[in-house]
């Protein structure tokens, strides 16, 4: 029964940190960014998600609002700092690190304004289901409806994402706007336009793991929540160990950088918590570099 608990506990975990992953892997895809700006997204996204709880009363309306809220927003941001930065910064030996750090920068500027806006005390966001966990033979499971609705959104949204970029046009655009901008402009491709959604896509799949991330937990959120850090760190390793350009590394990396902590957790020592991620990003780049799908399963994936 222990196992059986630490392994639900993981997965459960890790879906949320896939759906982090996923966010990065939509930006990275679309723009060749690493977007560190995403956690900040999602605390943004999920005070989106609270005061529509709050005023409307339905979680089921709220989700969808943050998810819209945090595409808005992670669109403007693209087209107002990132857009202008690039092309700003498109020669010279800053042009690779430039976008990284002034995505490090928006990090604190969002959380800052989230305090001016919204004050530093604790927010809440009832779950949508019982966090309860199932009963099996007479034992309660960690594993809850709350638990099980997280796991299904989050291969729904891979699925939807995948579909997306390898039988649409849309996502054809997105492919070719990230590797070759300037052969995609002569193919008829608004580059920017397609950017601008890919980073769309990636702050609404931001909203979806900040929310969850805040439910899962005691429902309790603020400006310096560090679950929110925690989730930055933990969704950006999980993209990388899955391969940053694969939506379903992503998926896999989170469910398995989610199992290792668990396990980590529970049979080893909870001090190894904040260490484990790291070791397990060390092992798999000494090992695989370019993730566990590579570039190349990673582009078919």
């Amino acid at each position: 029964m222990q196992l059986l608990n630490t392994i639900l506990i993981g997965i459960t975990a890790g879906s949320i940190y896939s759906l982090m992953a996923i966010a990065f892997v939509l930006v990275w895809r679309s723009t060749r960014v690493i977007n560190f700006a995403q956690a900040g997204m999602a605390l943004l996204s999920t005070y989106f998600g609270y005061e529509a709880v709050t005023r409307i009363g339905s979680f089921w309306l709220a989700l969808p609002i943050a998810m819209l809220g945090g595409a808005i927003f992670s669109a403007l941001v693209e087209v107002i700092l990132m857009r202008v930065l690039v092309k700003h910064s498109s020669s010279g030996p800053i042009a690779a690190v430039a976008p990284i750090i002034a995505t490090l920068g928006l990090l604190g500027l969002i959380r800052s304004v989230i305090a001016m806006i919204w004050g530093g005390q604790d927010l809440r966001i009832p779950p949508p289901v019982s966090n309860n966990g199932f009963t099996v033979n007479g034992e309660v499971l960690v594993f809850s409806p709350l638990k099980l609705l997280i796991l299904i959104t989050t291969f729904i949204l891979m699925a939807l994402l995948t579909i997306l970029f390898q039988r649409t046009n849309l996502g054809l655009s997105l492919r070719a706007s990230a590797y070759a901008p300037e052969i995609a402009r002569l193919s008829g491709v608004r580059v920017d336009l397609t950017r601008t959604l890919g980073w769309a896509l990636a702050g609404a799949a931001g909203a979806v793991a900040g929310v969850f991330q805040t439910v899962n937990g005691n429902g309790n959120f603020s400006p310096d929540s560090i679950e929110f850090s925690l989730l930055l760190v933990s969704g950006f390793i999980a993209a990388v160990i899955g391969g940053l350009d694969s939506l379903l590394g992503a998926v896999i990396g989170g469910l398995f950088l989610g199992l290792v902590i668990s396990f980590v957790l529970i049979y080893l020592n909870g001090g190894l918590f904040f260490i484990a991620p790291f070791v397990v990003l060390l092992l798999v780049l000494f090992i695989r570099p370019q993730g566990i799908i590579g570039a190349k399963a990673g582009r078919r994936a």
